[in-house]
């Protein structure tokens, strides 16, 4: 499929001129650069436009895919019902995606409006596939596939995204991919998400990175300094360019402009033949497995126990005992939390406040076992993942009462709030969680109470181990 043809949009609804009243006026570069891709697209003709958006029911350990027979939708909550979307969904390209992604053991699932009810969240075309579409398929005379972003891994992201590409090839498709995204939100003083720094950076990378047509930046971003920039639509370029696996391109950023303080890039990649340097997805596997060879080789005999103990299970249905005799550092008791992360996203984090069992090898064993297979955020670890996650060990010291906020630090201390039968726990010195606020915040999410809520709050400490 040489003709492969990939577009980034990105999708604030104030540059559609009944919304913006005027505003729109603002994004002109924008504006005028999907137009031109729109003519672009009209010349291509393709049978079925993909769409990525950020802004799709979005879901921590899946990706999900649209799979209702019509997909409909409207910009009412932006003030404009009467601009309306109607597409036949390609149930065709939808199905065989899901088969495919499911034969490579990738976290992708249909969704359809029963489903959709039953986790409350809107079946309806959302703003970040809508806005490119204004655009790019005026007509409405395509049809349509939309795909979420998902928090999986962003090598298991890309992988994604070749199969896009091989499973349109099967069925001799001919498609546009839409990446949507916008870049960072926090590129000034009264920018959404408020302003630092590194969101310039961010957006300078993305316009260089479109401008090369190199993703191998893309797949081993630092995701931290990907969050702090705020950013949006970073997972749906890396699927985008999973597409072009193996091919060398032509990528040509046609816009880039920040107002609003949230970065709006306008970019095209297009297939250029078969390139045997452009495999990344091996690569990328190489490097993690490498790493996580490195990180064994060095982990703490906690943590190597908590690890022997999910893959015993997971491969032999076989609970581990103890060792015997049992080594004195496990001789203790205390709580213990066990996480567990893949490609760097969190896969699994169980445990105890306060000692449940006999000993701390015992602790250990059981909390590994509950943040593998009894997260109720998560699947349970299936086997094929086991050589692809790393483990972290936390042994906790007993929580102590807190009385003024002052003695609250989030990056040494863990919190636990409580309010009545319900309680929350942070552990200290996550990333991301770099205010006391924040940290108090998350726990009280975690415990189903209130922002405004009073609470009783605890401190502990921890010794981390990896």
């Amino acid at each position: 499929m040489h003709n492969l043809y990939g577009i980034v949009a990105p999708h604030p609804p104030i540059i559609i001129p009944e919304i913006g009243r005027g505003e729109e006026k603002t994004c002109e570069k924008t504006i005028s650069a999907l137009k031109e891709l729109s003519e672009k697209v009209k010349n291509i003709n393709p049978e079925t436009l993909i769409v990525i958006s950020p802004h799709a029911p979005l879901f921590s350990d899946v990706v999900a895919v649209n799979i209702n027979e019509k997909l409909n939708g409207n910009f009412g909550s932006f003030g404009a019902p009467h601009i309306t979307f109607s597409y036949q969904n390609d149930l065709e390209l939808v199905q065989a995606l899901l088969t495919a992604a499911k034969q490579e053991g990738l976290a992708v699932a249909g969704i359809d409006e029963s489903l959709a009810r039953a986790v409350r969240v809107p079946a309806s075309l959302d703003h970040g596939t809508m806005v490119p579409l204004y655009y790019l398929d005026p007509e409405q005379k395509y049809k349509l596939v939309v795909i979420s972003q998902g928090l999986i891994p962003f090598s298991e992201i890309y992988r994604l995204g070749t199969i896009i590409r091989e499973v349109a090839a099967e069925l001799k498709r001919k498609i546009v991919i839409i990446a949507s995204g916008d870049l960072s939100h926090r590129l000034t003083l009264d920018a959404p998400a408020g302003y630092d720094p590194s969101g310039r950076y961010f957006d300078r990378l993305m316009v260089d990175i479109f401008t090369r047509g190199d993703p191998w930046e893309l797949l081993t971003i630092d995701k931290s300094f990907a969050e702090q920039a705020g950013e949006c639509g970073l997972r749906s370029f890396i699927m985008l360019f999973g597409a072009f696996e193996g091919y060398q391109v032509r990528s040509r950023v046609l816009s880039y402009e920040g107002p609003f303080g949230v970065g709006y890039m306008v970019a095209e990649v297009e297939a250029r033949g078969e390139d045997k340097e452009r495999y990344f997805y091996p690569k990328l596997i190489a490097k993690k497995q490498e790493e996580i060879k490195k990180r064994r080789e060095k982990e703490s005999p906690y943590v190597r126990l908590a690890r022997e103990a999910l893959e015993t299970y997971v491969r032999t249905g076989k609970t581990i005992t103890p060792p015997d005799p049992l080594p004195e550092i496990f001789k203790r008791k205390a709580g213990v939390f066990v996480s567990i992360k893949k490609d760097g996203e969190l896969r699994g984090c169980i445990g105890t406040i306060a000692p449940a069992t006999e000993n701390l090898a015992e602790e250990i064993i059981r909390n590994s076992l509950e943040a593998g297979l009894n997260d109720p955020r998560f699947e349970p670890v299936e086997e094929h993942e086991l050589d692809e996650l790393t483990y972290s060990v936390d042994i906790l010291y007993p929580p102590e009462e807190v009385r003024d906020l002052s003695e609250l630090d989030p990056k040494k201390y863990g919190v636990i709030v409580s309010k009545g039968f319900r309680r929350g726990l942070l552990l200290p010195n996550l990333e991301g969680v770099d205010t006391v606020e924040k940290q108090l915040a998350i726990a009280k999410r975690k415990a189903g109470i209130a922002p405004d809520e009073p609470v009783k709050i605890e401190r502990f400490l921890v010794e981390r181990y990896f």
